[in-house]
């Protein structure tokens, strides 16, 4: 899995936000709005990465069991994927 081409993560004012450059700001209209948890995520998959590399870094980074680990990292990918902003 890899973030798409033409969206970049920002950090403005203490908040994480992801914006879309370049073809992508004529394509999707808007910004996202991060978490830190979230943000680390888009940070992984931005390097390409699998599920399970996911897992494992989120667990590495973060003092979560693997099951509330993976529920979170779920709910990232659905609304990433819906939102169009990654590849598998």
């Amino acid at each position: 899995m890899k973030t798409k081409k033409g969206f970049m993560l920002r950090k403005v004012a203490d908040k994480n936000i992801v914006v879309p450059i370049g073809q992508a700001s004529v394509d999707f209209n808007g910004i996202i709005n991060l978490n830190d948890t979230g943000a680390f995520l888009w940070e992984q998959l931005a390097k390409g990465c699998s599920y399970d590399e996911l897992v494992s870094r989120l667990l590495g980074e973060y003092d979560v069991s693997e099951e509330v680990a993976k529920k979170d990292i779920d709910a990232f990918l659905e609304t990433a994927r819906n939102a169009g902003v990654i590849e598998d």
